[in-house]
């Protein structure tokens, strides 16, 4: 059995790039530690890009996060859990799922939480870019 885990990784709307609302929240309980990566893949799902886990050589870029206050976790990532719609109603299909990740910050690993896209990826494109900002700023530029 592996310890508890602190952590979170974030990769899409919650990085600090994005200045989205919820990103208040993540600072208000979590401390950004810097840029890491783990092992997945990017594919376009049209209005926004979603990742799954990969076991290549296919990294992304994101941020690690850890816990101000261990004593607040559940609490503070089932708010998080709300957010990105895990909380569904019954028969429904929730659009992400949670899991713990190895990350890479600087080349050290570590554990962490992260949100994976859910559903079947068969028929969306694959984006080769590993960073979500700079791939929506590409995709948007004039």
């Amino acid at each position: 059995m592996q310890p508890p885990t602190y952590q979170l990784f974030v990769y899409g709307s919650l990085r600090s790039g994005f200045r989205n609302p919820a990103y208040e929240y993540l600072t208000r309980y979590f401390t950004l530690q810097g840029e890491a990566v783990v092992k997945g893949k990017f594919y376009d799902k049209g209005p926004y890009p979603v990742a799954v886990p990969g076991n290549d050589d296919n990294f992304i870029t994101g941020e690690l996060y850890s816990m101000k206050n261990k004593d607040e976790f559940a609490w503070a990532i089932e708010q998080l859990d709300d957010y990105e719609g895990l909380n569904v109603e019954v028969g429904e299909t929730p659009m992400y799922k949670r899991e713990v990740v190895t990350v890479y910050r600087e080349a050290v690993p570590s554990l962490a939480w992260i949100y994976w896209y859910n559903g079947s990826v068969e028929g969306l494109k694959e984006i080769a870019i590993g960073d979500v900002l700079k791939y929506l700023q590409e995709k948007n530029r004039p």
